[in-house]
């Protein structure tokens, strides 16, 4: 089993940045996608961005071009790097590990809280 611990939450202005990162406490090398998901306040948990074993990557539309996700498979984390913050991002961030091998397995972190003021 694999525990995942998320930092670098905290409160940003609207235009800022901010870099999330998930410290894994084991090896990350075979799980197959990485992701970052958020929830915002009466809103379902949403998938904002991941990165396979191969190095693929996906971000959500509403992130796309200010989001970077990045998978360190030495050091066992992830970030990700989050510019031009805007109010609509205030959520809790999930780190999120997901595989499949001779059974399939998904581990959450704890969460780290972002929030963006206008």
């Amino acid at each position: 089993q694999v525990q995942l611990v998320e930092s670098g939450g905290g409160l940003v202005q609207d235009g800022g940045s901010l870099r999330l990162s998930c410290a894994a406490s084991g090896s990350i090398f075979s799980i197959n996608v990485m992701g970052w998901y958020r929830q915002a306040p009466g809103k379902q948990r949403e998938l904002v961005a991941a990165v396979t074993r191969g190095r693929s990557t996906f971000y959500a539309d509403s992130v796309k071009g200010r989001f970077t996700m990045s998978r360190d498979n030495i050091k066992n984390t992830v970030t990700l790097q989050m510019n031009s913050l805007k109010p609509e991002d205030t959520a809790v961030y999930y780190c999120n590990a997901y595989g499949y091998s001779d059974h399939e397995y998904e581990y959450w972190g704890q969460g780290t809280q972002v929030t963006v003021s206008s």
